[in-house]
């Protein structure tokens, strides 16, 4: 009875111990004043959560702080780092997106009624200016349009990368994946109070029938029983119904929702359909999907801006989109066939592991953007991506500038405001539930260069907290 009792004692000491909360730091070199620091910031945060940290100077190399830096992370958006640097990598700065218009080689006369074919290049960035350009250009010499055809076959016809979450898809960071892109594959929908018992007051941008609005929401003057305003598509049918119900308060401020379309190469004819029709040019039998033939010729050429444009949209406003997009580019650039995921993974593990030095084998990478919770990868990796930027890299300059800094426009506007110097912190955020990270570089006030990285994942508190500690975190680096 004596050892079942002191079995029991010790099986009841062992069990207590593993179910309370605890915490252990492993620093495994550099200043003991700066490792301690950063410890007691994550001990003083009282959060519990996985979490991975690596700083490295980029003057001598030497690690300076390092707490489960070889794990393995879910990075969020971190992962654009990885695709950034490789878009640089293939596609170079001065790159351009080229979005084309073809016609039938045997229009000779602008009285006869031809086939135009809009060519999608995977731009990310072409928006209703742009299309009004496009337009422009077609209605200065022709009038009218038998029939305009989209060709959205640069890339294959793969819309959604894999581990994306299912019950995302009708927001603005789920768009369909298209060479054909106009306007982040998105509606603008501004919505405002209407008269107490109405429906609110909406308006679309850019204003077309591509969608249906079913507008089944309420005005109301209180909070009693309210019900939160919803919009949302009917993606489970693949159509493009948007229906809003649910209360707007009579005082709430005008707000601008974004919600994705399906098929977005249809969308963009169609757009450019409306437009053509205000410069007086008529399309007679509409849009359809199709593929320039070999007996059409060149008509007009957009060209976008330089790539380090649509780069710096990609990292300070952590477009999904964009991301994608630059896979399946690199993907097609690199091999000559139809841009996708697997092409244009394969090329940016081969930058990764043949120009980084990073062993691909020991990570998962699977998208562009980092929404897929199956990629992997740690501090230790992205810290060497960094240094490498840094010391190595041609386009370092052209990668640090187009980074997030604090209070600009982007996901770092609201960060680190106890930090005086906003160019002190250029750096990557990334955010899914229960995942914050961010990755980049510190510029001390000694003058010192850092490379750092600091993942967290698995909580199930609220963002803000984790993002306070990394925030404290950084303030003690730049201090450094």
């Amino acid at each position: 009875m004596k050892k079942y009792n002191l079995f029991i004692a010790v099986l009841a000491i062992f069990l207590l111990y593993n179910c309370t909360s605890t915490r252990e730091l492993y620093v495994e070199s550099g200043n003991k004043k700066f490792a301690r620091n950063i410890n007691n910031a994550i001990k003083n945060s009282d959060l519990t959560t996985n979490v991975g940290i690596k700083v490295v100077s980029l003057r001598s190399g030497n690690t300076l702080y390092s707490l489960n830096s070889d794990h393995l992370f879910t990075p969020a958006s971190n992962n654009k780092l990885y695709t950034a640097s490789a878009a640089l990598h293939y596609l170079s700065p001065q790159f351009k997106f080229e979005t084309s218009v073809w016609i039938d080689s045997t229009y000779k006369d602008s009285t006869l009624v031809p086939r135009l074919v809009l060519v999608g290049g995977g731009d990310p960035d072409l928006y209703l200016s742009e299309l009004e350009l496009i337009a422009k250009r077609i209605s200065k010499n022709i009038r009218s349009i038998d029939t305009l055809i989209v060709d959205n076959t640069l890339f294959d016809d793969v819309h959604f990368g894999p581990g994306w979450m299912w019950d995302a898809e009708s927001y603005w960071y789920f768009a369909h994946i298209d060479a054909l892109t106009f306007n982040d594959n998105c509606v603008d929908i501004s919505v405002a109070p209407g008269a107490i018992g109405d429906k609110p007051i909406i308006s679309l941008n850019p204003d077309t029938k591509y969608v249906e609005i079913i507008n089944e929401a309420v005005t109301v003057e209180d909070t009693i029983d309210f019900k939160d305003l919803k919009i949302e598509r009917r993606w489970w049918e693949h159509n493009n119904t948007i229906d809003i119900t649910g209360e707007l308060l009579k005082d709430a401020e005008e707000k601008v929702y974004y919600r994705n379309v399906e098929n977005p190469a249809l969308f963009t004819g169609t757009i450019l359909i409306d437009i053509l029709n205000i410069f007086n040019t008529e399309v007679k039998t509409g849009v359809f999907e199709g593929r320039k033939s070999s007996t059409m010729v060149p008509f007009y050429i957009y060209y976008s801006k330089t790539f380090t444009n649509s780069l710096t949209n990609f990292l300070k406003t952590s477009d999904n989109l964009s991301g994608e997009l630059y896979v399946k580019m690199i993907g097609y650039v690199i091999s000559g066939q139809q841009g996708s995921w697997d092409n244009g993974m394969l090329a940016i593990k081969t930058f990764l592991n043949d120009e980084v030095a990073i062993d691909t084998t020991k990570m998962r990478m699977v998208d562009g953007s980092g929404l897929s919770r199956y990629n992997l990868t740690s501090p230790d990796q992205l810290t060497k991506l960094l240094k490498y930027i840094y010391s190595d890299f041609i386009y370092n300059s052209e990668f640090i500038a187009a980074l997030p800094s604090i209070g600009e426009e982007g996901t770092l506007k609201d960060r680190m405001q106890l930090i005086e110097d906003k160019n002190s912190i250029r750096a990557k955020t990334g955010s899914l539930s229960g995942i914050s990270c961010l990755s980049g570089y510190a510029f001390t006030k000694s003058g010192e260069p850092l490379a750092f990285s600091i993942m967290m994942n698995g909580y199930v508190d609220e963002l803000k907290p984790y993002q306070d500690l990394q925030d404290r975190i950084c303030e003690i680096l730049v201090g450094y």
